[in-house]
């Protein structure tokens, strides 16, 4: 593994910086404190920043030798959880229900030390946009800096994000071109009927059975209507009616989510189980309110800057660490809007299965999204040296 010496001098700077953010996080487009901590750090370091895209992002300015016509944005995103952290570890949440499970703040330590390297060293002749996004945890924070005008203000070549993965082995890195991430999605069916009496079910419209039969068709879609290699995923979650044990009530809702990796299946989904559900409630003698709300489009990794980066990863850590055709989830990320705009590509650098943590960790495992889950400090030195030869060597082409 070939590190960076800097980021081995200043590794307990980098992980005092991660753990002080891990012990004060904060929910979408409430960073205001890491907001404050990202820029004061940044021009402590002597780069120059921009405020208040997205609310409170943070986006600094490292220029090479010379600015140059090409430019490059490399993203982490800032945000935690709504969710209670189960460490007690010293570092651990200091706010009830706010908790970094996701990583955030290990994504902000290594590109801060990375752009701080980048500004010392000045090894490259362009410009590298230090991107720090909030609201990624279903706030679509990307989207919003997008529409506040990022790639406007901040022209750039690509763009590139980095996500720790628990279970890959620390010192490894997955990467695949094309879909790496799924859409997110989430849709309400809401089943209006008659209500009446238990016992006289033949006076009434039943919306617990009308809602029953819906479910079941919707299922349909994925076995019946979706191409058989298009993955695809329709989780209905949440089931919800009647109050009584002998009251048939007026209305039932179901909500759930969908995920694709391409556009073209979402779109196939959506149409057949708004259908579908219209179809089945008027065949009940029902009628149904139908919602679908597209939350993130899949994060689509282009084939070019995808090649580019696996040279990086090969380069630092050598080939036999680097998964290229790593298997893709179906979670999601929006950082999705950003290649939507601009050519680029999102890695995942591996987190280890969670023996780095301190004493006083939870008994869950070290998943993300869970209140166990702690960030890997051992990755800050190899992040940033990634983001460092990412830049360096974009440069060079």
């Amino acid at each position: 593994m070939k590190l960076l010496e800097p980021f081995l001098s200043w590794q307990s700077e980098m992980q005092a910086i991660r753990r002080d953010i891990h012990a004060h996080p904060e929910l979408c487009y409430e960073e205001q404190r890491t907001a404050d901590l990202v820029a004061e750090t940044l021009q402590k370091w002597g780069i120059p920043i921009h405020r208040g895209l997205g609310g409170t992002g943070v986006v600094g300015i490292i220029t090479g030798r010379t600015p140059g016509k090409n430019a490059i944005g490399l993203r982490a995103d800032i945000d935690a959880l709504p969710m209670q952290e189960l460490n007690t570890f010293e570092h651990a949440s200091r706010h009830a229900g706010k908790m970094h499970g996701c990583g955030h703040d290990g994504h902000t330590a290594m590109l801060l030390n990375a752009a701080r390297y980048l500004a010392e060293t000045k090894n490259f002749d362009g410009t590298v946009y230090a991107i720090f996004q909030p609201a990624e945890e279903g706030g679509a924070g990307a989207k919003r800096m997008m529409d506040d005008g990022l790639f406007t203000k901040f022209p750039m070549q690509a763009v590139f994000g980095m996500h720790n993965w628990p279970g890959l082995p620390v010192g490894e890195f997955g990467v695949t071109a094309g879909p790496i991430m799924g859409s997110s999605n989430r849709f309400s069916i809401k089943v209006r009927g008659k209500g009446g009496h238990g016992a006289m079910p033949h006076l009434g419209v039943d919306p617990v059975m009308t809602a029953v039969q819906i479910a079941q068709a919707l299922q349909t879609i994925i076995t019946r209507n979706r191409h058989p290699l298009e993955a695809a995923v329709l989780s209905i979650t949440q089931i919800h009616a009647g109050s009584a044990d002998n009251v048939i009530p007026t209305d039932a809702v179901m909500a759930g989510t969908v995920r694709t990796f391409t556009l073209e299946t979402l779109d196939l989904i959506e149409r057949r189980m708004r259908e579908v559900a219209q179809h089945t409630a008027a065949a009940m003698g029902a009628e149904v309110d139908f919602t679908f709300h597209r939350v993130y489009p899949p994060t689509i990794n282009h084939p070019a800057e995808t090649a580019f980066c696996v040279d990086v990863m090969r380069e630092i850590v050598g080939d036999a660490q680097v998964n290229d055709h790593v298997v893709p989830t179906m979670g999601a990320e929006d950082f999705a809007f950003m290649l939507q705009e601009v050519p680029g590509c999102y890695v995942w650098i591996g987190n280890g299965m969670g023996e780095h943590r301190d004493a006083g960790h939870g008994l869950g495992p070290c998943m993300l999204h869970n209140g166990s889950y702690d960030f890997n400090d051992d990755l800050l030195p190899l992040g940033a040296t990634y983001w460092v030869k990412l830049a360096e060597n974009w440069f060079k082409r």
